[in-house]
């Protein structure tokens, strides 16, 4: 059953696909389904069908994955696009994160498009500019696919549930002083200043923590400053990576954040809020009956910008995305079917 995705994996593989250039990947998923003689529709780099006995009235799933990948890291010792299968793993760049759950996916829309009774409509989805969180991708394309009852998110999670989701804002922070000569006491040096406030930012905790997601987390990740050796520098920049839990609304951690510290805070957006899903809602318990864990994921993905009931499950292992030598077993992909099968053919919405 998965020999030709497996195929179709290959040849995504072996095409460069960076967030913002994935037309030729796109160019190979419509060729897929122009020979299956599916109709399908498009917007820029997206593609999405849907099932052919659509029935209006009947709950709507969405089967979601990306086609774009991150640049390859500094330490490949293999070719990145050279897709080829050793002892059962297929190495390449975006054979885990996230071509493995896009054909996965795809394979499970064409068994269930076949069928003439389904409790529910699907559409399958291979959206672009997922690893930037680009406006060009799955957010460009949801008032064409229209309201959804429930979303399946495909990303590496070893085929476990992730009912939630940390939200994730940027802030660029800068701290200003005084320029003056570094021999002479003159000046405010804009890098203690920065280094006070990052002290802070690093010793806070925020009151609210998530039973699911943990707590707000926090993490300086960039600074820069200074001219030259011996000018005290008036201006030091540096970011913050925040991940927010469902207690917090990206706007209501900038807020708090912001009145932490001296330096001047710009949020980059506030549209990748945290998101989740009940443990009481049917496609948990289904998975839950099939022996299935779930977690709150501390990565985002394109979860994060849908407003409908969503899990985030899929083959591979999240561990290896963005990784040299990246890979997905075969088997990964084989059991990921059978668990995505399983878990559509006895959900009831």
């Amino acid at each position: 059953m998965m020999e030709k995705y497996i195929n179709l994996l290959k040849s995504l593989i072996a095409i460069p696909s960076l967030s913002r250039n994935e037309q030729d990947a796109a160019q190979v998923i419509r060729q897929f389904f122009s020979d299956s003689a599916i109709p399908y529709e498009t917007k820029m780099n997206n593609t999405w069908v849907r099932n052919r006995y659509w029935k209006t009235g009947l709950p709507i799933v969405l089967l979601n994955s990306h086609i774009d990948t991150v640049k390859p890291a500094s330490g490949y010792t293999r070719d990145p696009y050279s897709p080829n299968v050793e002892d059962g793993v297929l190495y390449g760049l975006g054979s885990n994160d996230a071509g493995g759950p896009l054909v996965t996916l795809l394979a499970v829309f064409m068994y269930f498009n076949a069928m003439e009774n389904l409790p529910f409509n699907l559409i399958y989805a291979a959206s672009a500019e997922e690893e930037i969180s680009g406006e060009n991708g799955l957010a460009s394309i949801l008032d064409e696919i229209g309201s959804l009852d429930l979303a399946i998110v495909g990303e590496p999670t070893r085929m476990q549930m992730a009912i939630a989701e940390k939200g994730l804002i940027v802030l660029d922070c800068v701290a200003h002083g005084k320029s003056g000569h570094a021999a002479r006491e003159e000046g405010e040096n804009a890098i203690y200043k920065a280094i006070t406030d990052i002290e802070t930012i690093r010793n806070y905790r925020f009151e609210k923590t998530s039973d699911i997601l943990g707590p707000v987390k926090m993490s300086v990740t960039m600074i820069n400053a200074g001219t030259q050796h011996n000018v005290v520098p008036d201006r030091c920049s540096f970011v913050v990576d925040v991940r927010t839990n469902e207690h917090y609304s990206n706007q209501q951690a900038y807020e708090i954040i912001n009145q932490l510290v001296d330096s001047e805070v710009t949020p980059r957006s506030f549209r990748l809020n945290s998101s989740g899903i009940s443990v009481d809602h049917p496609i948990v318990q289904r998975g839950i009956s099939l022996g299935l864990s779930y977690y709150g994921s501390p990565t985002t993905s394109d979860q994060a910008i849908l407003s409908y009931a969503s899990i985030k499950i899929g083959p591979g292992d999240s561990a290896r995305s963005h990784t040299a030598n990246e890979y997905i077993l075969i088997s990964e992909l084989e059991e990921g079917f059978r668990i995505y099968v399983d878990l559509l053919s006895g959900l009831q919405l």
